[in-house]
């Protein structure tokens, strides 16, 4: 949602105002303040300037009103926190916290406590008494950037801050000496994520950021969002009186996990920004395990790449050195080293180790050099078994355990894929023109995606051996990851603080045609979602510029046809279309044990007429009391007609469009005795001195329902809803109906098709010769 003023206000040029304030004192009239100090009255109305303030001699960062009308605080950026009365210009009272930065952000609690509460730049929010004029608390280390908002509830003592850290957090005032208390939050990463991926069936994501954080996002549901714990970091950062980020490891680089051995042991392991261990952790407690794996090389050189074997049970590290072990998760005790007797000095790779994989079945291991060297090895006796050089330096590698196939990234941004098994190259990609940044495969292997620094984000097709997507973003994709189920693509982007989620189109598109949905050569502009009002969309600033290619640009259409072979539900309350299949249980129950009393003396009322919808129709006043039994029966048709009027006018109006939406929309505002009383006035009195049945009129309802039938049954429309109309209509109308209108249709696939998709064989009803 976005507001703009219909008048602007001009201003000197070299004045910029950081805040605006509304008060209920003045009418029309606004408070801005400025860095330059003064605050300054303008009326909107006039756009003129009414009055300076004296000003405090340093710039303003924050302005809010109290509950007083005439009384507002003041922050500014010496730490100084004024509160000032803006009827008379003068200042009733200040506070001052140097050594906490600036004030940022002010909030008034309004539930009768004279408080004030103050955000300061260093993250420290601090609790100011105003009827004593001294500081009432401090909440200490609130967060861990600069505070950028404070807001009191109404009437409640609940403080609600954000800051610069990408955290929101409930505080409570209701200790007995009056200090909050953290009531619950929400937060993400404080620094950009370098490398994600998905986990739990494709439900969480594990993400680990330059802010020294890992952490488990659940794509389902936020409030099972959490940072994982690195053993009582809180405690250790107050006792030696430093921040958090000092206490923490240092950002991950890479990680591995496995979710087969989740309950038993650590199934996570994280390498690290120039540290020469390896760290487990345990996802079900959500804790740092107990062991730290160290490769017992000759040289402490930094871990580079990791990997968990298929099994759950053993993780190999490899390091830049080029030493490579394996290590029990379990015990964290060394099972091996990888070493290549070829070379001169006793390692796996003459090299950096870029990357590792093993195959699903625990018998090799496959591993990468940085001077382009792959090499194969025997995972149980760690010996090598095949060897092949790529002849440029790879960077990167992803490996499908499913199908063999080993992706690499080499130094000139073209993707080489290998056979692991024949030890040859079966694909070469070649499109990227920058440092590709991430890569891999979907889940089927099918699909190979990769992302660059030059903003793109390319799809291709290993079977057909092209690209068959390819996608340009406002913000260049640092790390990315595809769904076991391969319905959403996770990205993170360079200084971004978020995850962003891709869902996949083909599977939500009718054709499964590739082309259909995207030609392959055509790299498409997509801009990343929006959450600062600065940013402006595609849209609106071809708007603003008038720019002749506003038509290229196509807005978002909601496709209206069915998801083939899916059906789609009514989204009613399930009360709701039960209770017309089981009206005659319902109306059994409810029937009244003593008849109604007449009243000793009944209340004038004007007399009504029953309508369905639940209007009050009131009866015209009768012309001539001496009626004959003719006009009463009319008056009773007419009266039977007006009930069921809407009911048939929007079927047949429906019918001859072949869009019954309305008439579906109008019976679900019905309730099911009414609903039920409108299919029972479509019954058909077997009368025997009746022998046209093609006179009938009621059978023309009859006819435009069982199209409805046929029509919703067909396109799986609001299927539970239908199908509860359809056994209602069985109920109410007897089988007669069905053979005196398919005399009428001369169709007998009516019967027969609407017994195939329907519940109709569940109620007895069989299509044969004598029906028919």
């Amino acid at each position: 949602m976005k507001f703009c003023f219909r008048n602007s206000l001009h201003s000197k040029p070299h004045v910029r105002y950081v805040c605006i304030l509304l008060t209920s004192l003045f009418l029309h009239q606004i408070i801005v303040g400025s860095e330059e100090g003064p605050l300054q009255l303008w009326n909107i109305s006039t756009k003129k300037k009414l009055y300076d303030f004296n000003g405090w001699d340093s710039p303003v960062r924050c302005c809010v009103s109290s509950p007083a009308l005439d009384v507002v605080a003041v922050g500014c950026s010496d730490g100084t926190v004024h509160v000032h009365n803006i009827r008379y210009d003068e200042e009733l009272m200040s506070f001052n916290h140097q050594i906490r930065g600036a004030v940022t952000a002010l909030s008034f609690r309004t539930d009768g406590q004279p408080l004030l509460a103050s955000g300061g730049s260093s993250g420290v929010i601090s609790i100011w008494n105003l009827e004593k004029k001294r500081l009432h608390s401090v909440i200490r280390e609130a967060h861990d950037g600069s505070i950028v908002s404070l807001h009191f509830f109404a009437n409640e003592p609940v403080l609600m801050s954000s800051a610069a850290d990408n955290s929101i957090k409930m505080w409570i005032f209701d200790n007995n000496d009056g200090d909050a208390r953290l009531l619950r939050f929400r937060s993400g990463h404080s620094a950009p994520p370098r490398c994600i991926r998905f986990y739990g069936n494709g439900k969480c994501i594990l993400s680990a950021g330059q802010d020294r954080a890992f952490r488990l996002f659940s794509v389902v549901q936020d409030q099972q969002s959490r940072e994982l714990s690195q053993r009582h970091v809180t405690k250790r950062a107050k006792r030696l009186r430093v921040k958090e980020e000092e206490i923490k490891l240092k950002p991950v680089i890479t990680f591995d996990c496995a979710e087969i051995r989740a309950r038993d042991w650590c199934n996570v392991v994280t390498c690290h920004m120039d540290t020469p261990q390896a760290y487990v952790w345990r996802l079900q407690n959500f804790v740092i395990g107990e062991h730290i794996l160290t490769p017992s090389s000759g040289t402490e050189t930094p871990i580079k790449a990791c990997v968990i074997s298929a099994c759950g049970n053993f993780t190999i590290l490899g390091t830049e050195g080029g030493w490579i072990e394996k290590f029990n998760l379990q015990s964290g005790i060394s099972r091996g080293s990888y070493i290549d007797t070829s070379l001169a000095r006793q390692c796996a790779h003459d090299g950096e180790v870029v990357g590792l994989a093993c195959d699903a079945t625990n018998g090799s291991l496959i591993s990468a050099g940085y001077h382009g060297d792959i090499k194969v090895w025997d995972f149980k006796t760690c010996k090598l078994k095949s060897r092949l050089d790529v002849g440029k330096s790879v960077t990167k590698i992803a490996y499908h355990r499913a199908n063999g196939i080993l992706a690499t990234v080499v130094d000139d941004m073209v993707l080489i894929l290998f056979d692991t098994v024949a030890m040859k190259m079966v694909r070469r990609f070649e499109g990227h023109t920058d440092r590709i940044t991430d890569l891999c495969f979907s889940e089927d292997g099918k699909w190979l995606i990769s992302s660059s620094m030059d903003g793109t984000l390319r799809i291709w097709d290993i079977s057909l051996a092209r690209q068959i997507d390819a996608m340009h973003v406002d913000i260049s994709i640092t790390s990315l990851s595809m769904s076991p189920n391969m319905d959403v693509l996770a990205t993170t982007h360079v200084d971004q603080n978020g995850v962003y989620l891709w869902v996949n189109q083909s599977l939500f598109s009718t054709s499964t045609n590739i082309e259909n949905y995207a030609s392959g050569k055509h790299v498409r502009n997509v801009c990343l979602p929006a959450v600062s009002s600065a940013e402006r969309s595609e849209e609106e600033q071809a708007r603003d510029s008038g720019d002749s290619n506003q038509s290229n640009i196509k807005p978002f259409v909601i496709l209206d046809h069915q998801i083939p072979n899916l059906i789609t539900l009514s989204l009613l309350p399930r009360s709701q279309w039960q209770s017309l299949t089981n009206l005659d249980i319902i109306k059994v129950r409810n029937k009244p044990i003593e008849p109604p009393k007449k009243p000793e003396k009944a209340p004038f009322f004007l007399p009504s007429v029953p309508s369905l919808s639940g209007e009050i129709l009131f009866e015209p006043p009768a012309s001539n009391k001496e009626t004959d039994s003719s006009t009463t029966e009319n008056t009773n048709h007419k009266k039977m007609a007006e009930l069921s009027s809407q009911f048939s006018h929007l079927l047949q109006s429906c019918g001859e469009t072949k869009n019954y939406s309305a008439f579906t929309d109008y019976m679900k505002g019905l309730s099911p005795a009414s609903l039920d009383m409108e299919l029972r006035l479509l019954q058909i009195i077997d009368d025997e001195e009746s022998e046209d049945l093609e006179q009938r009129p009621e059978l023309q309802s009859i006819s435009s329902l069982l199209d409805y039938f046929i029509h919703e049954l067909s396109c799986r429309n609001n299927f539970e809803f239908v199908q509860a109309i359809l056994k209602l209509f069985l109920k109410v109308c007897d089988i007669f109906i069905l053979r005196a209108g398919l005399k009428v249709f001369s169709e007998a696939y009516v019967l027969e098709y609407i017994w195939d998709i329907s519940i109709i064989g569940r109620l007895g009803l069989y299509p044969d010769s004598t029906i028919l």
